[in-house]
């Protein structure tokens, strides 16, 4: 067997603004010539390859999420949501909020999404050029994550940003700062208002039956409900709104793939999920070793980090034909865009629906739009790549 090598010539940097704007080309060089990598500052194990970040993310006996799943961790998280635990005390976590979250059937939202979508479109339609992460994605979900959750309104821009910055890192640091620590203290300071809220007046909403789950006696307790609700708001807002970015920016570039909704909107859910796999969010989470282990002829030894990157596993042409092309007809199965095993995204549902039915309204009421400019600003993050921002332009045709 050849052995790869653990290092490339030039060191690899996530925290580097070109792995923000465009991680792809370095993702095939590690997929091709250094599927198990050694950072060069010494932190951490990547891998590239769909099989080895499945095979890893569905061992969670050797590949632990127990010390947290963020390249760079938010202070005293860990152990403490669903991304963070490994079984049996995750199983526990999952089952009692799988029970609060499908409590009720999401159809229910349908009128919220379309009712926050279409005053937006409104005044979308009537500027000519906007900003669809701005004006529209970020709108949406955090409308309707926090109608979901049961949260009281509150300025969307501001939400996102708060949220941006709870899971940016700070590149000049390689790490996270003081100001994103205190981004997600005030948003964990915001839900445990309002979980403490609940105690008093329960409601019909998901603060209430995450409080109230209970399984054969056992319950949540207050620093996991308080936990989990701030990771349901992080990934509502960030990972759901970045998504639909990401599908928006993906039907900019491919104008034919476009097209084909545009004539044939039941084509969307196949758009939804190909986006998934082109262009993730979540293109990076951590895991922590147990035990010694070998893979491509690098002996990673237990307490190592190491990075498994969904986002070159979902390009990887080992698992998909053509991988860097954008084919609304591929039906890409078993693609990365949730994670796989037992982290699986418990919002998968919930974001598939939200961004069918918005997506659905906007292509209907603006079917045709173009960038308003080629560069745009990202997301400074280790973990997760979206723009900040989508400026584009509604066109003829």
């Amino acid at each position: 067997m050849t052995l790869l090598a653990a290092r490339p010539t030039e060191p690899v940097d996530l925290y580097s603004p070109a792995i923000d704007s465009d991680p792809f080309p370095l993702y095939e060089a590690l997929r091709e010539r250094y599927p198990a990598y050694w950072s060069s500052g010494g932190r951490f194990w990547i891998l590239s390859r769909y099989d080895d970040v499945a095979r890893a993310a569905t061992d969670w006996q050797t590949f632990s999420s127990l010390q947290g799943n963020l390249v760079d961790e938010i202070p005293n998280r860990a152990g403490g949501t669903l991304g963070t635990t490994d079984p049996p005390r995750h199983d526990r976590l999952r089952a009692l909020a799988q029970a609060a979250f499908t409590k009720k059937n999401l159809d229910y939202l349908v009128p919220v999404i379309l009712g926050v979508a279409e005053p937006a479109l409104d005044r979308i339609a009537a500027k000519g050029s906007f900003d669809f992460v701005g004006e529209f994605s970020a709108v949406v979900t955090v409308a309707t994550i926090f109608r979901l959750l049961g949260l009281p309104e509150r300025n969307p821009l501001a939400i996102r940003a708060l949220v941006v910055k709870s899971v940016s890192t700070d590149k000049a640091r390689k790490g996270r700062n003081a100001e994103f620590d205190a981004a997600f203290a005030e948003l964990s300071g915001f839900v445990s208002e309002q979980v403490g809220i609940r105690r008093k007046e329960p409601r019909d909403d998901l603060i209430t039956r995450l409080a109230e789950a209970e399984i054969d006696g056992d319950r949540l307790s207050e620093r996991e409900v308080i936990l989990t609700t701030s990771m349901f708001v992080v990934a509502g807002v960030e990972s759901l709104s970045s998504f639909m970015s990401m599908l928006a920016l993906n039907l900019t570039d491919w104008p034919d793939e476009r097209a084909k909704i545009i004539a044939d909107l039941a084509l969307l859910p196949q758009a939804i999920e190909e986006s998934l796999r082109f262009n993730t969010s979540a293109q990076r989470f951590k895991r922590t070793l147990t035990r010694d282990i070998e893979i491509h002829g690098q002996v990673m030894h237990a307490g190592d980090y190491v990075v498994l990157a969904y986002g070159a596993a979902n390009r990887d042409p080992r698992k998909f034909t053509d991988p860097d092309r954008y084919d609304i007809g591929r039906k890409p199965q078993g693609h990365l865009g949730f994670g796989t095993g037992k982290h699986f995204c418990i919002g998968s549902q919930f974001s598939r629906l939200v961004s069918d039915v918005a997506m659905g309204a906007f292509l209907q009421r603006i079917p045709h739009f173009r960038r308003s400019n080629a560069d745009l600003a990202w997301i400074s993050s280790s973990n997760f790549r979206s723009p900040l921002s989508l400026p584009l332009q509604i066109a003829n045709s």
